[in-house]
């Protein structure tokens, strides 16, 4: 109980200390993303109306029902009103609420994203750590070009390339349209998260297919982010090597499994998790192009065609969702680092 008490006030000062300097940039967030859309070539009245040989009564009655008549400051007022009730406007392309349309499609991008991550890590960790230990020789000097390689090529041909090599050539992946296999029922909508869904609702048709689906789209998102993963892990490894009691370790005669994993990796996760939350941040904003590839219902697709059309409230939603999502994330990997090293402290 006593503990209780020590513990919960820092972390829930912790927490406050975090948001709170995050507001400020949330709010340059929400005001650079509406200026910029009012800036950009293009009118939404325009293009909803009736395309360009729309009557100039007719757009300028739609740009009154769009708000777009008023001034700017006027504009930017009422849309922070809106956001203060949860209201991130209509979407003119889909017709629903952005709200609803983000409802339906962040979980999409959240799958994708969080498998690529697994693989990534997956993947980048024992490159990492056996690189280190074997700091210098001709098996660091392939991890690093195969690095430099996963980085060179851009997650658009990478895409291409998987498609071409295991659906087309091998057929051994389904085809890169989508989720899951039109034919199939969906399994009952509770998280969102197909893999999830269907294996809750006992359904593993579903879920093998869903998976079967998932593979391709998140090997190339991790194709992308081994490399900083890698050679952070490469890094932070090496730095921790050269420790006493790492020196120590071998001197005693520890298995090398027990240096590497007991001693070793704990200690190098500090700045490993850091970089993991960089990386998540950006591979939910920049999947755009593994979304258009392989017909992913995600926010970041949405976002594209709505940005396409001028349509203003999905693309301000979408910008919105991800800064707030990149405070969470920061928030929880600082939370995990005063976990992991308990010196950490509020200040």
């Amino acid at each position: 109980m006593s503990a209780e008490k020590h513990f919960l006030p820092p972390l829930v000062r912790r927490i406050g200390l975090r948001l709170g300097a995050a507001l400020p940039a949330l709010f340059c967030v929400i005001l650079f993303t509406f200026i910029m859309m009012r800036v950009l070539p293009g009118d939404p009245a325009v293009y909803f109306a009736s395309g360009p040989n729309a009557g100039q009564a007719e757009i300028q009655e739609l740009r009154h029902k769009m708000g777009l008549d008023a001034p700017m400051p006027v504009q930017f007022l009422h849309y922070l009103e809106n956001l203060a009730t949860g209201d991130l406007g209509r979407s003119l392309t889909t017709g629903q609420s952005v709200a609803q349309d983000m409802h339906e499609r962040l979980p999409a991008s959240l799958e994708l994203t969080l498998t690529a991550l697994a693989f990534s890590l997956l993947i980048s960790l024992p490159l990492g750590l056996t690189a280190a230990w074997w700091s210098g020789s001709k098996y660091d000097q392939f991890v690093r070009a195969f690095c430099s390689a996963c980085f060179c090529i851009p997650p658009f041909v990478s895409g291409i390339l998987l498609v071409y090599v295991f659906y087309y050539w091998l057929g051994l992946a389904p085809d890169p349209t989508g989720r899951i296999n039109i034919f199939l029922p969906q399994p009952p909508r509770l998280t969102g998260l197909l893999l999830i869904d269907s294996a809750l609702a006992g359904d593993w048709t579903a879920w093998h297919e869903a998976a079967g689906q998932l593979v391709l789209p998140a090997m190339t998102m991790a194709l992308f982010v081994i490399a900083p993963l890698t050679r952070m892990t490469r890094a932070a490894v090496i730095s921790v090597l050269g420790a006493d009691y790492i020196r120590t370790a071998r001197a005693m005669g520890l298995p090398t499994w027990r240096i590497m994993i007991v001693y070793t990796l704990r200690n190098a996760l500090m700045p490993v998790l850091t970089t993991v939350g960089i990386v998540f941040s950006t591979m939910m904003g920049a999947n755009v192009l593994v979304e258009k590839i392989f017909s992913w219902p995600g926010v970041a697709s949405y976002a594209l065609d709505a940005l396409v059309s001028s349509d203003y409230a999905p693309v301000q939603g979408f910008i919105l969702l991800m800064a707030c999502l990149f405070i969470l994330v920061n928030l929880v990997i600082d939370l995990l680092l005063g976990v992991l090293d308990p010196r950490v402290s509020v200040e």
